[in-house]
């Protein structure tokens, strides 16, 4: 079976050093890239607002 790659762009932001901290512990602890967590947060905070989510593996460059 075939996987499709997705195609990711680097986004960069000014966030509280305590939540990095905490995130990448957190990322440690599942042993979970820190990248991933962040999408997975972004998806939980664009259903919260009732916004389209899209799937994983549907990613555009963009």
């Amino acid at each position: 079976m075939r996987t499709q790659k997705i195609e990711r762009k680097m986004l960069g932001a000014r966030v509280d050093v305590r939540l990095i901290k905490a995130l990448k512990f957190l990322a440690l602890e599942t042993d979970r890239p820190v990248y991933d967590l962040l999408e997975e947060a972004m998806r939980d905070l664009l259903a919260k607002y009732g916004r389209p989510v899209p799937e994983e593996g549907q990613g555009e460059e963009g």
